[in-house]
C-alpha cells in the first residue's frame, strides 16, 4: 500500500509540473486534447498504458 501511494504521490507531481512551469503552453496542449475524438484520446491513453506496462516491466 505503501508504494502505491507513493506512485499516486509521483504521479500528482509530474502531472502539476506542466502547469506550474509553463501554464500558456498546457492550456494549448489541454486545447487540442479537448479538440480530439473519443478515439483518438483512447488510443493515446492505450499506448501509454502498453508503453508504462512494458517500461515497469523492463525495468524491473
Amino acid at each position: 500500500m505503501t508504494e502505491l501511494l507513493g506512485a499516486l504521490a509521483l504521479v500528482l507531481i509530474i502531472e502539476g509540473l506542466m502547469p506550474l512551469i509553463s501554464p500558456t503552453r498546457w492550456r494549448e496542449v489541454f486545447s487540442r486534447v479537448l479538440a480530439m475524438s473519443d478515439g483518438q484520446i483512447r488510443f493515446i491513453g492505450l499506448v501509454s498504458i502498453l508503453l508504462g506496462g512494458l517500461g515497469l516491466l523492463w525495468l524491473r
